[in-house]
């Protein structure tokens, strides 16, 4: 399903975490440098995680008949639009204000930082296309429900594709910014 958008499915490469080793994963809420705006930044990336789950579980279940069309309808308006809404204003503080500062700590992650912003070009597309999808599915709910009922197929793979997409983005940029942040106390 990835293919369909050409969005890199492999790991960020080694090279590019160069302070993981370092600062590993479980020990990140434990160093001293492990700020509340830290927190707040990986929470929300918890918080995308969980929403496209959400929109995917949603539109399997509509799909398997196990919730109603308007109540499906209903939810897939509030949380895809609120996760597509969500990811353009995070990426763009991102892009303008938080990536900028950790290259002025160390422009090593520069390197990461391309493919990150790639990322994000590519996360405007995955958007585009499931709010594409989505948006017919919820204005045919009034004009022809099994037509719409229908159309929920095709948000099927666009929900399972920004889902698989933000579980790879996220994790890699947590894994390049965060020690980043904790070997130079940045975010305090």
């Amino acid at each position: 399903m990835l293919n369909t958008y050409k969005i890199r499915e492999s790991d960020m490469p080694e090279e590019m975490r160069f302070l993981l080793d370092k600062y590993p994963r479980d020990e990140w809420d434990a160093h001293p440098g492990f700020h509340e705006k830290t927190r707040h930044w990986l929470g929300a990336h918890q918080m995308f995680r969980r929403v496209s789950e959400r929109v995917r579980l949603d539109t399997e279940a509509v799909l398997n008949k196990d919730i109603a069309l308007g109540d499906y309808i209903g939810r897939l308006s509030y949380f895809g639009g609120n996760l597509v809404a969500n990811l353009h204003g995070h990426h763009g503080w991102e892009d303008h204000s938080y990536f900028p500062e950790l290259s002025a700590a160390d422009p090593r992650f520069d390197k990461g930082l391309d493919l990150l912003e790639q990322d994000h070009a590519d996360l405007d597309k995955v958007s585009d296309d499931i709010t594409r999808k989505a948006n017919r599915v919820i204005k045919l709910a009034t004009l022809d429900e099994a037509q719409s009922l229908e159309e929920a197929n095709d948000v099927l793979p666009a929900a399972d594709a920004i889902e698989a997409f933000l579980n790879r983005h996220l994790s890699d940029e947590e894994e390049l910014a965060v020690p980043i942040i904790l070997h130079y106390r940045l975010r305090g």
